[in-house]
């Protein structure tokens, strides 16, 4: 009997320790989780930020880029009529 006793409290002993070591590693589990849950998000609005500035950066090129070709335009329409006159004056 005494052996039984002895088997069962270290059974129940060895239980007891496992259901500690599990509840400690479920709160560390949680604590990791909240953590990635807040780098997630961190990140998330960081993307935000950037998509934005982004999608402003594009903006600027494509209006930049419109200029210079309006540029590019006036200046052949330029030189088109300056050549157009030098003709007509050599004749």
């Amino acid at each position: 009997m005494i052996d039984r006793n002895a088997d069962g409290d270290a059974a129940a002993s060895l239980l007891e320790r496992r259901w500690f070591a599990s509840i400690t590693a479920v709160r560390a589990m949680q604590a990791e989780c909240e953590l990635l849950r807040a780098v997630m998000e961190l990140a998330e609005d960081a993307w935000r930020r950037a998509r934005s500035q982004m999608l402003q950066l594009e903006a600027l090129r494509d209006a930049l880029g419109e200029d210079l070709a309006d540029r590019e335009a006036q200046q052949h329409q330029t030189a088109d009529i300056q050549g157009a006159r030098a003709v007509s004056s050599a004749a």
